[in-house]
């Protein structure tokens, strides 16, 4: 089940990172602000944010293998679109079609792995899943850059509908059904969603490892996908292909500790992991605020994949593991619809910031939110997994 799930998510993410270093010059081309491009990259999260919760309850209903699969098909119709919009406003309507399948598709993904992972390995089983993912998003951008600059900016949305429409294929004819496993009940009608998300907020810890997700997606949407780009081809002269290239390379390296994160995260704590790995994302943000040439600017590449590649699997095993017995759905659900508001409110106040005070600030300013949630989160969060000497 986790080979079969991590075949998915990389052709998913194999797709979706084709397109990042291309969204912003591509939204440019309709010659709009900074603000209006980093809302065809918030739009985007729109739907996922609204789609957690229903994700989670559809994946109850008729199954988690019938989610994926429909995430898979609504992700191709939304990319297709995107390729042959030829107005800004089609652009960013077909984002959000977009948005709204890969949200169905990730959250999904979570739900079945919470089905299939036990505590004590949930944070090398989740580190094995959300590296792939990482590196397949990360590896994206360079041949993205590529058959942007060959065959023009529209060929990498051409790209990820192809990849959609596997994703479809193999969540329908590889992935098992996993509603009823490990404990988690086949008809979850006896405990309504809105009292088991009551629940689940109730719990600061999970709260916190929220607003974790929710800065982390800030950083990531605002930040390296709107901001870093521009920053890229206006100070630095770098083409397509070469910040493609410095995604892919911190991907790369990135990649080296997704294990080693996992196996920290079940041996000596979630937060051991969590804390010290934010705070390294928000020095990622500060470095690429300051590249003063491409050497600086690969530099902080590898700082963010790292960074993020390390802290791909504690916040979500965190929130996994604060689900009370049946409630896989409902917390990776309510985690991933909280943690991605990041992902709407970050392009366009970072855009905005972006705007009024240079490239720089927004940077700074997410920089900020990663440093803060680091330091609640560490006093005010329980430990989930009790430390092995």
């Amino acid at each position: 089940m986790l080979a079969w799930m991590c075949v998915l998510i990389a052709v998913n993410q194999l797709g979706f990172g084709a397109v990042i270093p291309v969204l912003p010059l591509y939204a440019k081309s309709f010659d709009v602000s900074q603000t209006a491009i980093g809302a065809t990259v918030a739009v985007y999260g729109v739907a996922r944010v609204f789609l957690g919760l229903p994700t989670g309850k559809v994946a109850d209903v008729l199954g988690r293998r019938a989610a994926l699969a429909v995430g898979g098909g609504v992700t191709v119709l939304g990319n297709l679109w995107c390729a042959g919009a030829e107005t800004y406003v089609e652009l960013l309507m077909a984002r959000l079609i977009a948005g709204a399948g890969a949200g169905v598709v990730l959250t999904a993904g979570l739900i079945v792995l919470a089905d299939i992972a036990s505590p004590t390995t949930r944070g090398r089983t989740l580190a094995i899943y959300q590296g792939v993912f990482l590196f397949a998003v990360g590896i994206g951008p360079f041949p993205g850059g590529f058959l942007a600059e060959r065959f023009g900016l529209e060929a990498p949305f051409l790209v990820y509908a192809i990849m959609g429409a596997a994703v479809t294929a193999v969540a329908w004819f590889g992935v098992a059904e996993t509603r009823g496993v490990g404990g988690t009940p086949a008809s979850p009608e006896a405990v309504p969603l809105r009292d088991q998300v009551r629940v689940l907020l109730g719990n600061i810890g999970f709260r916190l490892v929220c607003f974790i997700g929710l800065a982390g997606a800030l950083a990531r949407t605002g930040g390296l996908f709107s901001i870093v780009p521009i920053l890229g081809r206006e100070r630095l002269g770098l083409s397509a292909t070469e910040i493609g290239f410095g995604f892919a390379l911190g991907s790369v390296v990135g990649l080296l500790v997704t294990y080693p994160a996992g196996y920290m995260a079940d041996r000596f704590g979630r937060k051991a992991v969590i804390v010290p790995a934010t705070v390294l994302i928000g020095v990622s943000m500060v470095a690429f605020s300051v590249a003063g040439d491409y050497a600086w600017f690969l530099g902080a590449c590898v700082i963010w994949g790292v960074a993020i590649t390390a802290s791909g699997a504690a916040p979500a095993a965190y929130a996994a593991d604060a689900a009370p017995h049946g409630m896989n759905a409902a917390a990776m659900g309510s985690y991933r619809m909280l943690s991605d508001v990041g992902y709407v409110v970050g392009p366009i106040l970072l855009g905005w910031l972006g705007d009024a005070g240079g490239l720089e600030t927004p940077l700074w300013a997410a920089a900020g939110s990663l440093f803060l949630m680091a330091g609640l989160f560490g006093v005010f969060a329980s430990e989930t997994v009790r430390k092995t000497p």
